[in-house]
């Protein structure tokens, strides 16, 4: 989908060779203003008030992916519709 819209990708993470920490989610969370979470086909939005680090893992207890952050907007796990409201 992202090459279909002719998205670029600014930096990838590989999340088994490069784990985020808490510290890593913490400003990730402060540098957005709004969370979307998605699971399967469920979608909740978060302000970053709202939101927490606990927010951004499965039930695993690792991070979600993919997370995908464009302005002050961040994506979190995979939902097509919220992917295309995202990248437009």
């Amino acid at each position: 989908m992202l090459e279909r819209k002719k998205a670029g990708v600014r930096e990838e993470r590989q999340s088994r060779k490069a784990p985020m920490s808490d510290a890593d989610a913490r400003k990730l969370l402060d540098s957005v203003s709004e969370i979307v979470i998605s699971r399967g086909k469920a979608t909740r939005r978060l302000t970053r008030k709202e939101a927490n680090v606990e927010d951004l893992r499965g039930n695993a207890g690792a991070f979600r992916a993919p997370m995908l952050k464009k302005g002050k907007t961040l994506l979190v796990g995979f939902n097509e519709e919220e992917l295309e409201k995202l990248i437009g």
